[in-house]
């Protein structure tokens, strides 16, 4: 069986199927680097709880950049947030984002209960 939970148009927030839960990226408000991706971070939480996931649970980590020279930027946040012992299979690269102020977006894929 396949839920989808929050579906519009053109896509779901979360997909659920076969124990794995695909969070639709997300993107942050902010200044920063830092900014946008604690952003990003708060509402990946936030949808990892919805599915009946979490930050330990992450399998996979999909990273975009606007800059790579944000690379350092976006991963000392994402070190912080990241759960000890619970790195998800992770890339980041770097891409043209929907928005000309955005910097970064975060799509994740996480088991669940």
């Amino acid at each position: 069986m396949i839920e989808r939970i929050e579906t519009g148009v053109r896509s779901s927030k979360i997909v659920k199927h076969n124990g794995v839960a695909y969070i639709t990226g997300q993107v942050g408000e902010g200044e920063t680097i830092q900014e946008q991706t604690q952003e990003c971070l708060r509402r990946l939480d936030a949808l990892l709880e919805q599915a009946g996931s979490s930050r330990e649970k992450m399998l996979r980590a999909t990273i975009w950049l606007a800059d790579m020279s944000d690379f350092a930027g976006l991963n000392e946040v994402w070190n912080a947030w990241v759960p000890e012992g619970h790195a998800p299979a992770r890339a980041c690269g770097e891409a043209k984002l929907a928005r000309a102020e955005l910097k970064v977006e975060i799509i994740v894929d996480a088991a669940y209960d």
